[in-house]
């Protein structure tokens, strides 16, 4: 059975001038254009190739890798808008269709969003929705806090981001969990930081418990520097007044917070200051 949108080990049952012909099963010859026909490659042989469908919606075979599959979630910037919806740039010739009515938000031309890639069962065409809610479950099962997962950052709320952990469940990545930059589309090592009671998961960037290693000057510390646009004007060779000025703490304590941040490498010391790095 041929998986329309992902990968098939096909055979060849021909050649013609303008490329080869694939077993395709109940769906007949599946033509690759010559365009992307590897070098030697002989009849009966077994081809890896990846089944889409051109714009005269005719099942086509490449060796051309997409950016993303059916099934899976990814972040595609919107090459155009038409009168029917939106086309993302999936990485082959024929770019992604997005309905309206599939946009959780309307969409811009240039940006960036975060969507699922699905194969429409009526028109049998590849298809991708940013309306995530009914792809994903909420109710996770399985998980241990302190484990580790991988997320995609999804979307921005007001307590932090919506993230999607492991392809398959909602998570929450609250604003006090992270430290450095954060994008929406980027994929990131994660763990599992808490389970509510409704089996939501709530997410975050360090290791279950961290905060506990961590004495209060250096996570306020960690706050300051987050606060100051991940950056702060002062180094072991500052003013012990400068420093309380700033901080309300000392130089010997602020000291000592910065070897601390920097043994677990939340920040990078500069010549005339402190710099929070991206915990990707």
């Amino acid at each position: 059975m041929i998986k329309i949108g992902d990968y098939n080990e096909l055979e060849v049952v021909k050649h013609v001038d303008f490329g080869i012909y694939l077993d395709g099963g109940a769906h007949g010859e599946i033509l690759m254009p010559i365009r992307y026909v590897p070098e030697g490659v002989e009849d009966g042989q077994d081809l890896e190739v990846f089944i889409y469908c051109d714009s005269e919606d005719r099942l086509i075979a490449t060796s051309e890798k997409p950016k993303a599959k059916v099934g899976d979630f990814a972040c595609l910037e919107v090459k155009s808008i038409t009168e029917f919806g939106a086309f993302l740039d999936w990485g082959l010739p024929k770019d992604l269709f997005v309905p309206f009515r599939e946009q959780a938000e309307p969409f811009e031309e240039g940006e960036s969003y975060v969507v699922y890639i699905y194969l429409d069962e009526t028109s049998e065409r590849i298809v991708a929705s940013s309306r995530l809610k009914r792809f994903l479950q909420t109710e996770s099962e399985g998980f241990e806090v302190g484990q580790e997962v991988e997320i995609l950052v999804a979307r921005q709320t007001d307590l932090g981001y919506k993230v999607i952990v492991n392809k398959r469940y909602w998570g929450l990545l609250y604003e006090n969990q992270i430290f450095g930059v954060i994008s929406i589309g980027e994929y990131k090592k994660a763990y599992i930081h808490h389970i509510r009671e409704d089996l939501l998961l709530d997410i975050s960037l360090q290791p279950q418990g961290y905060r506990v290693l961590i004495p209060k000057t250096a996570e306020d510390l960690l706050e300051k520097i987050k606060s100051n646009n991940g950056f702060l004007p002062l180094t072991d060779k500052s003013a012990p007044g400068e420093i309380y000025a700033q901080l309300n703490m000392s130089k010997k304590a602020f000291k000592k917070a910065i070897g601390l941040l920097y043994k677990k490498r939340l920040i990078t010391l500069e010549a005339n200051g402190i710099r929070l790095v991206d915990n990707s």
